[in-house]
């Protein structure tokens, strides 16, 4: 069995689960309102504030699905609960983020600034503090879709190895190389 698709969902109160015929799931919560077509192999079972995924055998394309859905499910439930929250930071001379409304304006060392709007259900702020790098903070309550505008930003300027100069995410450690100087040695 597998360790993540048989452990069990607690919905927590103000939370609603519905499961359609069709096997989509939707979760309705205090900040929004999520749903996603399961697999017609996939069981998704409701139980007293709990939700159970289960599978019809053990073939390898069933273990594999159990897991994921149990996974997506559970992170829907946190959507609508707590939301998901990332935070990036830009490293580099003269890079700077605002952003009005869901449209970002990044200045990134090209000769223009680069413009990237934003998704509706996602939340942008930025902050510039004198002495720090700035930062973008992204919020949603779609994690899948967060992952995905995060990764996106990242890949404007992704950070380079020698100086690390680029967007990062916070608390990422970066693997550094030794520049052209520490070969004369």
């Amino acid at each position: 069995m597998s360790r993540i698709g048989k452990a069990p969902i607690s919905i927590p109160s103000g939370v609603t689960v519905a499961v359609s015929k069709d096997n989509v799931v939707t979760v309705k919560g205090p900040k929004g309102e999520l749903s996603q077509k399961i697999d017609s192999d996939i069981i998704v079972e409701q139980e007293e504030g709990t939700l159970l995924v289960k599978r019809p055998s053990d073939q390898k394309r069933h273990k594999a699905l159990h897991g994921l859905y149990r996974a997506l499910l559970n992170n829907m439930v946190l959507g609508v609960t707590e939301g998901f929250k990332i935070t990036q930071e830009l490293v580099g001379v003269g890079y700077r983020a605002s952003n009005t409304g869901n449209i970002l304006d990044l200045v990134l060392g090209f000769s223009h600034h680069v413009v990237f709007a934003l998704p509706d259900e996602v939340k942008v702020t930025t902050t510039s503090e004198k002495g720090k790098n700035p930062t973008i903070t992204l919020e949603s309550i779609d994690k899948q879709l967060l992952g995905q505008v995060a990764a996106k930003i990242r890949s404007l300027r992704a950070p380079e190895p020698y100086k690390g100069k680029g967007i990062k995410f916070v608390g990422e450690t970066l693997r550094r190389k030794a520049g052209k100087s520490a070969a004369k040695k």
